[in-house]
């Protein structure tokens, strides 16, 4: 983990993290968040699959390089 994410999570206790879920519910509605967080999976699947792809690429023209 970087820093930065371990500092901010450090000091936000249990009633934050309440907090930020309820204002989270009172936005979006209990039926969105679902479909909020499936959405989320999906970007970050494809996000995933881009960047292996990415790599890939990147080994070929290494390896192409090498010989």
């Amino acid at each position: 983990m970087e820093l930065n994410s371990v500092y901010i999570c450090g000091f936000m206790g249990g009633y934050e993290w309440i907090l930020i879920i309820l204002v989270v519910v009172l936005l979006f509605g209990g039926r969105k968040i679902p479909e909020l967080m499936k959405g989320l999976g999906q970007g970050m699947k494809e996000f995933k699959n881009a960047r292996n792809e990415n790599d890939k690429e990147e080994d070929k023209k290494t390896s192409e390089e090498k010989q």
